[in-house]
């Protein structure tokens, strides 16, 4: 479909259960004061001596394991260089299809339901305060029916939060320190910072560009996206995320199985991160408790952020079977609720209020309707660098397109995009060594935008 038609067609709505095979179709001058001469004697100019500059400190030493850390956090670098090219460039019209942040507006449906909770909350009969740290039930519920639908998840088995990104950290309290970890490469910065921090690596290896005492399961074009399991070390848990941030693939039911059987085989935990799960347009698993067994060994978190545009309002939620149990026998489900009951107060009841709105009727319809909106976007960059003749993987079941740029830097390829399009995107490599060469760009967008950075990427490359 041409970008032209594209803009011409409306967003449709799936009308077919929340988690069937979705076919997504696209739509102070300063004064100048006179004063009057006077004569003034000789004046003797004496030098004033500058005070010493003393820098007091505490006695309390740096977080050997934050120091660690190479750089900044990738998505706080690619704006802090979007912050110096607008310097550089005042008058510049940059796109940012970089940071995968929603654009386009929340349904109406979904605002108005906060809307009411909040004006509730200025009245005798409507307000509340502390509320459970799980969660509020009747929401709880409305994920596990939407969700897990005849998969063996119930209500208390989910855990609502402010987001995946912060339930990945709380994970990492629960897991502690002397776990080891493997993580897809490449894949969401998240998964290896948080281990850093609570200290289960080892130092970082410039001539690999890796932590040491990670396991990186490499993911490339040619295996699938889906590492070698054959290859791979035996670690206490596995970050796997499914559709992948950045590589947008989605792993097949027999690719799972195998992941499921992998860590039974090694007694490991499967953190599955799910968050583009509504993205899938085939029959891909959307969760990793549709392989039998892996409640045993899988728990799995995911989020509002995507689909309905929650990435300011923030609500997310982890799932934790009854039957993942640590090597003692002890649920991982109750440490976990350990965890959630010290460090945590509970998901804002307003965004709850957006939550259980999202999965009412109109409020599924309206957040496939913005799904399929980014769907469109991704079909207008994945066919503008295609006829520019560059592989591209992702898009079709998630909201990224993965760009090759072989031989290349990573973030040489991004300043070239910036300094000569004005476009912002993600250099792979800031996802781990196996990016390098790779490009993200982000289907999150307004139209008109996704048509100029298509435009200029045209200019650019052709």
């Amino acid at each position: 479909m041409s970008s032209s038609s594209l803009l011409q067609t409306s967003i449709s709505s799936s009308s077919s259960a929340f988690f069937a095979n979705h076919n997504f179709t696209f739509n102070s001058r300063a004064r100048k004061v006179s004063l009057p001469a006077k004569h003034v004697g000789i004046c003797k100019c004496v030098a004033t001596p500058q005070a010493e500059k003393t820098e007091y400190k505490t006695q309390v030493s740096r977080n050997a394991n934050i120091a660690k850390l190479q750089a900044g956090y990738l998505f706080p670098e690619v704006a802090r260089r979007r912050v110096a090219h607008l310097k550089k460039y005042p008058d510049a019209q940059v796109i940012s299809l970089g940071i995968g942040d929603t654009t386009e507006p929340i349904p109406e449906v979904i605002t108005s339901a906060m809307a009411k909770r909040a004006h509730a909350l200025s009245t005798l009969e409507g307000y509340s305060g502390y509320g459970p740290e799980q969660g509020e039930k009747p929401l709880r519920a409305a994920i596990a029916s939407a969700f897990y639908d005849n998969l063996g998840i119930e209500e208390d088995d989910i855990f609502v939060s402010d987001g995946a990104k912060c339930d990945i950290s709380r994970l990492q309290v629960v897991f502690g320190s002397n776990v080891t970890i493997a993580v897809q490469d490449p894949s969401y910065p998240a998964y290896v910072d948080s281990s850093v921090i609570m200290g289960q690596t080892g130092q970082y290896q410039k001539d690999v560009e890796k932590f040491g005492n990670i396991e990186y399961m490499r993911c490339t074009p040619e295996n699938g996206f889906f590492p070698d399991l054959r290859t791979v070390s035996r670690t206490d848990i596995i970050f796997f995320c499914s559709p992948n941030n950045p590589t947008g693939s989605a792993a097949t039911r027999e690719q799972l199985t195998q992941l499921v059987q992998f860590a039974k085989d090694n007694g490991s935990i499967i953190v599955y991160d799910s968050a583009y799960a509504l993205y899938m347009s085939d029959d891909k698993p959307r969760s990793i408790f549709e392989i039998p067994g892996a409640k045993e060994v899988a728990l799995e978190t995911s989020s509002f952020s995507k689909y309905a545009g929650f990435t300011g309002v923030r609500l997310g939620w982890t799932v934790v079977p009854k039957q993942l149990l640590f090597s003692d026998g002890f649920l991982v489900a109750k440490d976990f609720n350990r965890i959630v009951s010290t460090c945590f107060n509970g998901a804002s009841n307003i965004s709850q209020a957006g939550g259980l709105a999202c999965l009412s009727p109109e409020g599924l319809k309206a957040m496939r309707e913005v799904i399929g909106f980014y769907k469109e976007n991704t079909e207008i960059i994945v066919e503008t660098f295609e006829s520019l003749g560059f592989k591209v993987y992702g898009g079709k079941n998630a909201p990224y397109v993965w760009v090759h740029f072989p031989g290349r830097s990573s973030w040489d390829v991004f300043s070239e995009i910036l300094e000569k399009t004005h476009v912002v995107t993600t250099p792979g490599s800031g996802f781990g060594f196996g990016g390098e060469g790779f490009v993200r760009v982000s289907a999150f967008g307004h139209r008109s935008n996704v048509l100029e950075a298509c435009k200029r990427f045209k200019q650019l490359y052709k």
